[in-house]
């Protein structure tokens, strides 16, 4: 079962979406004119879903896939053209209204089952690949270790994912961040130091390798990316 603390996480991060920021994110994840700030957040962003995307076979089909915190659904659309089965569930009943709305309506040899609710659902079911970007980045360590082996155990092949390193600029940012008055602030972001994450994913997932990373810096984005792989 999800602990307190997660459910804690999770209920910040639900409330700030469908009650704040939902056309912020509306026009990040669109092609329409941003502020340059928000640019490159949006290009690392790109950046990193081009990434993730790598990481997956480039054929899908008959493959059921986890978009675990979909947002408007860029990532779950890809995967849907590669033959993908994709459920791409989101905590934001509003981003799941964007991404729906967003979806085209013919996916190849794909499709999409959007969802409103919660990545650690096991009636979601089991799949063969899971991805995770930017949805554990506000979570501490142990959570974000607790949340990938919980994904684990109803996942057959890989779990890429991505996480906030914890760097010098990164830390300055978390720390100015708290002095924006309390309603203009996006929920916390927790970083975390990746030896450590590595060291506890390799201890509690013996039956996965984890694999290469890749790190995303573009201005006011930060992001790595790792892969876990089942042994064979």
């Amino acid at each position: 079962m999800p602990t307190t603390a997660y459910e804690s996480y999770r209920g910040r991060l639900e409330t700030y979406f469908d009650q704040t920021a939902k056309e912020a994110w509306e026009q990040l994840t669109s092609d329409a004119p941003v502020s340059k700030i928000r640019e490159t957040v949006r290009a690392g962003r790109d950046r990193m879903r081009a990434h993730l995307l790598s990481w997956l076979p480039q054929d899908m089909s008959g493959r059921r896939l986890l978009d675990a915190g979909c947002g408007t659904g860029a990532l779950a659309v890809e995967a849907a053209r590669r033959g993908a089965e994709v459920v791409a569930v989101d905590v934001s009943a509003s981003l799941i209204e964007v991404a729906k709305a967003r979806a085209p309506a013919f996916l190849g040899g794909g499709g999409i089952d959007f969802r409103v609710g919660d990545m650690m659902d096991d009636s979601l079911g089991e799949f063969d690949h899971v991805v995770c970007m930017d949805s554990l980045i506000h979570y501490p360590l142990r959570e974000v270790a607790a949340v990938l082996t919980r994904l684990a155990a109803r996942t057959s092949r890989s779990i890429v994912f991505t996480f906030a390193p914890r760097t010098p600029a990164l830390s300055v940012m978390h720390a100015v961040g708290k002095f924006f008055p309390r309603a203009d602030r996006a929920p916390a972001i927790e970083p975390v130091t990746p030896d450590r994450l590595r060291s506890r994913l390799e201890d509690g997932l013996n039956e996965w390798r984890v694999g290469e990373s890749v790190r995303v810096v573009s201005g006011f984005y930060t992001s790595e990316a790792l892969i876990l792989e089942r042994r064979a």
